[in-house]
């Protein structure tokens, strides 16, 4: 039994909802679905759960919410209408709408994420319905149906491990089973939502729970690429990776699945694949927990680079000897309530990596604090960091990976603020002025993807 989400594009219009049926049906062994809210149909278009949250907005500060309300109904009417369902289900829409704002009206965080949740509820029925209306038995299952029952943080919700039993018997079901993501439903019975992107966390959550034999995530992309492609043209598409592999991408601004959806497929070492709702045939990329790197001919996986991370750099002679030296530097930043990144470190000195956002504003008083409490001998601050990540399983094997990575940037005359490998010795990070960040993922997926095309006469 499969679990297949369907993301915000894949189910934006009606004609992507018939592509998405149409793979539905074609293999029985995709028996639950999870749906997103629908997405942009066009460039300029905007989202239903953005459409959502200007409803809030409205509702939240008294104002007129009419013109607003209508503007949902509308997408999901289109919809309706070109399905040539009936217009019934609407009405169903807009009195729940109203419903959840009489409701929650004085619960600005209830509000919230009870709004949010509509544009994969509404999606999920109405693709139900649908289903049901061209013949296959097909039931819609509200999250809280479904077992889904979560924490009670607003906009924050984690499954509850009690919650696993009864998604079990989600596989009794004889009918394709449609659950929207995006949230759940806490012990007393509020609706909570994931963090935003959560629909893959609930498709995680349903591949984990009933066991699945394969998690299959439907995009709008043939899979994962190697760099990102709005910095390399046409870069190549990983057929396999794992989980290990692709945290480590993520963390350096790879978007395409949502990292923490791997943690519950991480533990029962459920396969996911990455695949594209416009190009079903296409093989896609496969997260893995384990893959055979001993006849790798390409042993990095992939490359990344994100933006926005902050440097604090101490030196202090004899700093080894000094015991409860780093603890004193992380005791301060955890007053400031600032999380770091990594601490890359030598005999007489120290990194503190950060994102920008975690210290900006604080920056003075921290820097105060280390020069009162800890009388260091040199104090600095380096702002507009890059981390560039190269990632893979077969690194920690090779000879000459570093030299390679390190020689390519060189040759693009890109300083090196800082070089770490973590003890996985699955990745190499460094740290770059974020002004060179696009040149150095171009010259990295040069030196290990690009072949050679001239030839030794």
């Amino acid at each position: 039994m499969k679990v297949s989400k369907f993301g915000g594009s894949s189910v934006a219009n009606s004609e992507q909802i018939k592509k998405v049926l149409n793979i539905i049906n074609s293999d029985d062994e995709r028996k639950i679905v999870v749906v997103s809210a629908p997405g942009k149909r066009f460039k300029e278009d905007v989202k239903t759960t953005d459409l959502l949250i200007r409803l809030y907005d409205k509702v939240i500060n008294k104002l007129d919410y009419s013109n607003k309300l209508r503007q949902i109904i509308e997408r999901y009417e289109e919809i309706v209408k070109e399905l040539e369902m009936d217009y019934s289900i609407l009405d169903e829409l807009k009195n729940d709408l109203v419903c959840l704002i009489d409701t929650y009206n004085n619960q600005p965080e209830r509000l919230l994420d009870a709004l949010k949740s509509c544009g994969e509820d509404f999606n999920a029925r109405i693709i139900a319905q649908y289903n049901n209306q061209l013949g296959f038995p097909t039931r819609y299952l509200s999250p809280k149906e479904a077992g889904i029952i979560v924490t009670d943080e607003p906009g924050n919700a984690m499954i509850l491990e009690s919650s696993y039993e009864q998604i079990y018997q989600l596989r009794q079901y004889d009918e394709t089973l449609i659950i929207p993501g995006f949230f759940g439903y806490s012990e007393n019975n509020d609706i909570v939502t994931f963090p935003r992107g959560g629909s893959d966390i609930t498709g995680a959550i349903l591949a984990r729970g009933i066991k699945a034999s394969l998690y299959e995530n439907f995009t709008d992309v043939s899979g994962i690429f190697r760099a990102n492609p709005t910095v390399v043209s046409q870069p190549e598409v990983i057929p396999e990776i794992t989980y290990r592999e692709m945290r480590e991408l993520s963390y350096a601004g790879f978007g395409v699945f949502h990292d923490e959806a791997l943690e519950p497929l991480y533990k029962d070492r459920i396969p996911v694949v990455i695949k594209n709702t416009n190009r079903p045939t296409d093989t896609g990329t496969y997260i893995v927990s384990e893959r055979d790197v001993s006849n790798l001919s390409q042993i990095v996986s992939g490359v990344s680079c994100d933006k926005g991370f902050t440097i604090i750099n101490v030196k202090k002679y004899l700093m080894n000897r000094e015991v409860g030296f780093t603890r004193k530097i992380l005791s301060i930043l955890e007053d400031e309530n600032i999380s770091i990144e990594h601490i890359p470190s030598g005999i007489d000195n120290l990194s503190i990596i950060m994102r920008t956002t975690q210290i900006h504003g604080k920056e003075e008083r921290v820097l105060n604090k280390i020069r009162e409490q800890i009388k260091v001998d040199e104090l600095t601050i380096d702002y507009d960091l890059a981390i560039l990540m190269i990632v893979g399983e077969g690194m920690n094997k090779a000879i000459g990976t570093a030299a390679g990575a390190a020689a390519a940037l060189s040759k693009n005359k890109i300083n090196l603020n800082m070089i770490n490998q973590g003890s996985s010795e699955i990745s190499m990070m460094f740290g770059i002025d974020q002004q060179y960040s696009d040149i150095a993922v171009q010259a990295i997926y040069n030196e290990y993807f690009v072949k050679e095309t001239t030839q030794i006469i």
